[in-house]
């Protein structure tokens, strides 16, 4: 299993929304390390939900239910996106401060690479973020089977309908690429 995290203004889509909505298409990104990770990930992997620009923390937990397949928000070919279920948020958060000042957290891309809104995390890293998973919130969606633990996850057939604002794809849309590279529409400006 591999472990992700993905960033989202909660002003635009927050980590409440996504647990209400339970699912969705995680559309909009726009950079090409981000396409690459969200290329690499697997049904069942890890993914933390960081909140951006306000609040500035690893609030929750989701899990990819589908694998990348073409973002229907994209105006070009070639941009995908993945299928996420709500876990469990984080109580409490981790902060961007405390990141930064935890020896084994202050290396992570969140750090190194700003701008970058998916990546990966060391298996070491996820460890200290589940540690702080809600155990009183994950008994009760055990419960009412919500939540799998430590159980193969179920295999979506059908998208979810993206549920991410016109506001999130704008968000995603200004992250700097990993490369300077141009695309035609880009060169004619």
């Amino acid at each position: 299993m591999n472990y992700w995290l993905v960033k989202q203004e909660p002003e635009a889509y927050s980590f409440a929304k996504f647990q209400k909505d339970g699912t969705t298409a995680w559309t909009g990104v726009r950079n090409y390390q981000a396409r690459i990770n969200l290329n690499a990930m697997k049904v069942g992997d890890t993914v933390f939900y960081y909140h951006s620009v306000t609040g500035k923390a690893v609030v929750g937990t989701a899990e990819v239910s589908r694998t990348a397949y073409p973002d229907t928000t994209a105006d070009e070919e070639g941009w995908v996106c993945v299928d996420l279920k709500a876990g469990i948020p984080l109580d409490p958060p981790y902060t961007l401060a405390e990141i930064k000042e935890h020896e084994t957290l202050k290396d992570l891309a969140l750090v190194k690479q700003s701008r970058l809104s998916v990546m990966p995390v060391p298996a070491e890293a996820a460890k200290l973020f589940l540690k702080r998973v809600s155990t009183d919130k994950k008994k009760k969606m055990e419960k009412k089977g919500e939540a799998k633990v430590e159980a193969e996850p179920a295999k979506s057939e059908k998208p979810p309908k993206s549920t991410k604002t016109k506001k999130h794809a704008k968000a995603v849309k200004s992250e700097k690429p990993a490369k300077a590279v141009k695309s035609k529409k880009q060169s004619e400006k």
